[in-house]
């Protein structure tokens, strides 16, 4: 609507402005020549008669004479008869001149007719125009030409309204069909229809969501067997432990082989479940109570001293238990496999307005190449690379991010930085 409001208007414009010259214009001449036409009606009684009384009426018998708009110069000293509007000096040019001539005044414009008269003596008819009469009917021309013009740019607007409208409705539906299907709806279609280009994208986007709903299907089946597949050897992994007898290293396995059977089980259904974005929140200071406390022997163990800070208070985060729980065991796992024994590490809470750090250091060798540890699948140690991703994308989960560098203990830090709710 915006380009043809511009383009009709700069269109109108070119023809209107110089039509309204032309009218300007053409009203102009049209007085000039009714005031020539005025002029010419004395030309027989000046031919014929020099009598002022005459002459006179002659005057008087014309529109413009009984307006007191027409007069007769007669060479000296005949004199001037009718009502005059020029000076003396226009007077005397015009004689000089000895042709018609205009002369424009304050109130109008003077046109001056010579004619030579029976005794070789030059008469001057002199015929006003007011403004009035030069400019009659130009402003209301004007004005029917503005509303034609007017006219016709919203009507252009109207039918680029209409014409457009076909585009920008399919474009909405591809619009909200993209939503839905980033918000994790895979049945999100959206209709074939508009102009030939949008409706090729319409059908590219369909063809595309359903590709992507199949390979979804297919991943969360995968990961779903793969799971179930595990609970086998993790059933006869548990009846061992059950033979162990008492202790606290027999404990010790089975509690990891029963925390192992609920990360198994918290799989098959974020598999099942698929892309639905989850409600759930956490309390990030429980989990780390909880999770340090499930390290704490291993740390003990070997002999590693350690801290936590900043866990006396609650912090709501929009996070499933089970998620923010992998993220702090993937850090804490990397502390344990790729730090000497007895090396220090530190859990701290940073609590602000909008959001709650969780920070893990060590006085480990650090990370030497910290962009590359965050990606996924990129590992130095032999490791799988997924640990700091994991912690990654549960951090970004919740609106926040990851950041790796060297930590005051000297060794590598981790911050998760979580968005509270």
């Amino acid at each position: 609507m915006l380009v043809a409001l511009a383009a009709t208007s700069m269109v109108a414009l070119a023809f209107l402005i110089p039509l309204a010259i032309v009218v300007k214009n053409a009203a102009y001449t049209r007085a000039l020549s009714e005031a020539e036409k005025q002029a010419n009606a004395l030309t027989p009684a000046l031919v014929i008669t020099r009598r002022p009384q005459e002459i006179r009426q002659a005057i008087r018998s014309t529109r413009y004479g009984g307006q007191q708009r027409l007069a007769v110069h007669l060479a000296s000293p005949a004199g001037t008869y009718g009502t005059s509007h020029i000076t003396a000096q226009d007077l005397e040019q015009a004689q000089r001149l000895a042709r018609a001539a205009t002369v424009e005044r304050p109130d109008g414009v003077a046109y001056l007719q010579p004619l030579a008269t029976s005794d070789s003596g030059i008469a001057i008819v002199e015929a006003f125009v007011p403004h009035e009469e030069l400019t009659h009917g130009v402003v209301g021309t004007w004005w029917v030409l503005a509303g034609v013009a007017v006219g016709l740019v919203a009507g252009s607007v109207l039918v680029a309204d209409r014409l457009g409208a076909r585009a920008v409705k399919a474009t909405r539906a591809l619009a909200e069909g993209a939503r839905r299907m980033g918000q994790g709806d895979m049945s999100a279609r959206v209709p074939v229809k508009g102009p030939p280009e949008v409706a090729e994208v319409g059908k590219a986007f369909n063809a595309m969501a359903e590709r992507v709903r199949h390979l979804l299907a297919s991943e969360r089946e995968v990961v779903a067997d793969l799971s179930h597949r595990l609970r086998t050897p993790l059933t006869a992994l548990l009846l061992d432990a059950d033979a162990l007898g008492q202790g606290s290293s027999a404990d010790r396995v089975r509690t990891a082989v029963q925390g192992l059977e609920r990360e198994i089980g918290e799989i098959i259904r974020a598999a099942r479940s698929g892309l639905r974005p989850s409600e759930s929140t956490t309390d990030a200071t429980d989990v780390v109570r909880d999770r340090l406390a499930f390290w704490s022997a291993l740390a003990d163990d070997q002999e590693r001293p350690w801290t936590v800070r900043g866990a006396d208070r609650p912090a709501h985060v929009p996070i499933a238990r089970t998620e923010l729980s992998a993220a702090l065991d993937a850090v804490l796992g990397n502390v344990f496999r790729y730090t000497p024994e007895g090396t220090r590490f530190a859990v701290t809470l940073v609590h602000q307005a909008d959001l709650v750090a969780l920070v893990v250091e060590d006085a480990g060798p650090g990370i030497a190449d910290s962009a590359r540890a965050v990606r996924r699948g990129a590992s130095g140690g032999g490791s799988t690379g997924l640990g700091l991703d994991i912690a990654r994308r549960a951090a970004e989960a919740t609106g926040g991010s990851l950041r790796v560098d060297r930590g005051p203990l000297g060794g590598a830090r981790v911050q998760l930085r979580l968005r509270r709710v």
